[in-house]
């Protein structure tokens, strides 16, 4: 029990004057979006950097691409558990011990996981990470639910959104500097210290509600929903309600959920396998299978602040702003597939059409959670979300595994990526279908 009250909401501080309460929202508000961007960014150095190393360890420890694919889904099926599971926890704890505290955890298992040279152990300490990455994602959406109004979300979501980008490009190229000039465990040593690091600083920045440092609710200060609902926005939910209610029954969010399952398998289908199709397609090195990673990734941060003030300008229609963006995410993995090309920048090319347009829809889908239920289920929302969308990485992770192995005494290198290809274009088109079932959505709020 001492254990669990480490986490516990700090309790509502008395308002403070006006004049301190203009003085010190804005501070909080930009230290509140600045660490939990800089927290979220640094998860990703601790969760990607396995993809970019996955052919190296291939050749030092003797796995197949059906054992990298078991490790990567493993990880992906419970991080969508932790992050489902550990967002309903994070909606009833302190922002500011709780992420911390799982950036810690993570980089433990880095430690661990650089340290040996076994694949059982390989497999269950990156199940263990993908469970605690979890505790990344909820507690920034439920700390920018609580520190900015509905009528501001896309804009600061798609702004802090591009965490995604940057921690997810920086793990690629940091992975393969460390495992290039220092050996491959320092791949997984290097982001760790980083990760610990940051942890510290999470700590000193962060804080939990307005309430907790005596300022007011956010609707109140931005003045953004009427009177009458302001205590229907503060009262704190049962845990049936929060699960049953706003979740289960939330035949929307459903739909969301599940098109989150094919957006993600576009999503990661190149982030976990294409350094690895790369270097055994094109003869790329461990340092442009990185740069892959990077150029998908960074490719992103333009187009998720762009879309996402699209959608606030759309009144919050961000299912068709999702719907639209992944139109040309099909037609890139097709030309991919389609127009094989000698150059290794034809596909950075294809890949940075893929990231320019597919991560918005990820921020916004994200964000639809929010928009489909109470900020206080905010964490259990984009958790419930997120558990799909990693759902959907498992699949592929060991989906794209599996047919690379057992078609190999069947099909050529070259035949076997294209079957993974041709896949992810289907769930691309599938992902289509769902999302124009959403077009006419606004938020509740």
């Amino acid at each position: 029990m001492k254990l669990l009250s480490l986490f516990a909401q700090p309790p509502a501080k008395p308002l403070l004057p006006q004049e301190k309460v203009k003085k010190l929202y804005p501070r909080f508000r930009w230290h509140i979006l600045e660490a939990t961007f800089i927290g979220y960014a640094t998860f990703y150095i601790v969760r990607n950097n396995l993809s970019t190393v996955a052919r190296d360890m291939q050749a030092v420890f003797g796995y197949d691409h059906s054992q990298i694919g078991s490790i990567l889904a493993i990880s992906a099926l419970l991080y969508g558990i932790g992050k489902f599971l550990l967002g309903s926890v994070s909606d009833r704890s302190n922002v500011r011990v709780f992420m911390p505290v799982g950036l810690i955890l993570t980089a433990l298992c880095n430690f661990a996981f650089g340290a040996t040279q076994s694949y059982t152990i390989h497999f269950w300490l990156w199940a263990l990470n993908g469970f605690i990455q979890g505790a990344g994602w909820p507690p920034c959406g439920r700390s920018i639910g609580h520190w900015f109004s509905v009528s501001e979300r896309g804009t600061i979501f798609s702004v802090w959104n591009i965490a995604h980008n940057v921690g997810g490009g920086v793990a690629g190229m940091l992975a393969a500097y460390c495992a290039k000039h220092f050996g491959l465990h320092n791949a997984f040593f290097i982001p760790g210290t980083i990760a610990i690091l940051c942890a510290i600083y999470l700590f000193w920045q962060l804080r939990d509600t307005p309430q907790s440092v005596g300022l007011p609710p956010v609707e109140v200060y931005k003045n953004d929903y009427p009177p009458q609902t302001h205590e229907h926005i503060e009262k704190e939910l049962s845990t049936k309600t929060l699960f049953v209610d706003y979740i289960l029954k939330n035949k929307l969010l459903w739909v969301v959920a599940i098109a989150n399952f094919f957006v993600y398998i576009a999503r990661y289908s190149m982030l976990d396998w294409g350094p690895t199709f790369l270097r055994e397609i094109k003869g790329a090195n461990i340092t442009q299978g990185g740069f892959s990673i990077m150029v998908l990734e960074f490719a992103g941060i333009p187009s998720t602040i762009l879309f996402g003030w699209i959608s606030d300008k759309l009144q919050g229609r961000r299912g068709m702003v999702s719907m639209l963006c992944m139109i040309p995410v099909v037609l890139a993995f097709l030309g991919i597939v389609v127009y094989p090309q000698p150059s290794l920048w034809f596909y950075y090319a294809m890949l940075s059409v893929i990231g320019f347009f597919v991560y918005p829809p990820v921020m916004m889908l994200g964000v639809m959670g929010l928009d489909l239920t109470n900020k206080k289920a905010v964490g259990t929302a984009a958790g419930f979300i997120g558990m799909f969308g990693y759902l959907g990485r498992t699949v592929q992770a060991k989906g794209f595994g599996f047919i690379l192995d057992y078609f190999a005494t069947t099909y050529d290198i070259v035949t076997r990526w294209n079957i993974v290809l041709y896949s992810i274009v289907a769930c691309t088109v599938i992902s289509i279908v769902l999302l124009a079932f959403t077009w006419k959505v606004k938020p509740r709020g």
